[in-house]
């Protein structure tokens, strides 16, 4: 199974349309190649869509199992569908333990589909969290591919690298940072850092 814009957004819409008749509505925050694609950064096919977390009074929480009521219409979505049962999943909601870009929540996109609000961050955020992905994946990976088709300046990957060290503060994972850059064309020291 995979996803391209079309698919993905008749996926959205389906579950927004059963979330309603059930009368259960949902906000999700979404990352990764779907969140990418539903902002139309990448026209790559993707195969699944990453919950980290649920929007609730403006506020957004870490979410780690997605709420029975949800997957039960995702569920019901990937049977109409034909979808794999995990389309719909919380993998990198680890990213929001040691908190997210600074002001990343001023820069949301906000989709509804029905009963559905889709939660998406904003180019920049999404800088951070491929190039945190690609540290960690290497240049034959999507993610890294991903940040590529992103264009990142100069200043963009510095933020995105700052940021990144707050999640792995490894010396092997800034060493690994440091070539990641440098694929980029950005030299750094470790005062940039």
């Amino acid at each position: 199974m995979s996803f391209r814009f079309d698919a993905l957004d008749e996926a959205l819409r389906s579950l927004g349309a059963v979330l309603e008749r059930r009368g259960t509505p949902y906000g999700v925050l979404v990352v990764g190649g779907s969140s990418l694609l539903l902002l139309r950064l990448i026209d790559r096919p993707t195969a699944d869509l990453d919950v980290i977390g649920l929007a609730e009074d403006g506020t957004y929480h870490k979410v780690e199992q997605l709420p029975e009521p949800l997957v039960a219409a995702a569920l019901q979505v990937a049977e109409a569908l034909d979808l794999g049962e995990k389309w719909l999943n919380t993998g990198p909601a680890s990213l929001m333990d040691f908190g997210l870009p600074a002001g990343w929540g001023e820069r949301i996109t906000v989709r509804r589909y029905g009963a559905l609000e889709v939660h998406i961050p904003s180019r920049v955020d999404l800088i951070c969290f491929k190039l945190y992905a690609a540290v960690d994946r290497g240049p034959k990976d999507k993610h890294y591919q991903d940040l590529q088709a992103l264009q990142p300046t100069r200043d963009e990957l510095l933020d995105a690298a700052r940021w990144s060290v707050t999640h792995d503060p490894s010396e092997g994972f800034r060493q690994e940072l440091r070539q990641c850059l440098a694929s980029f064309g950005v030299e750094v020291s470790d005062d940039d850092l």
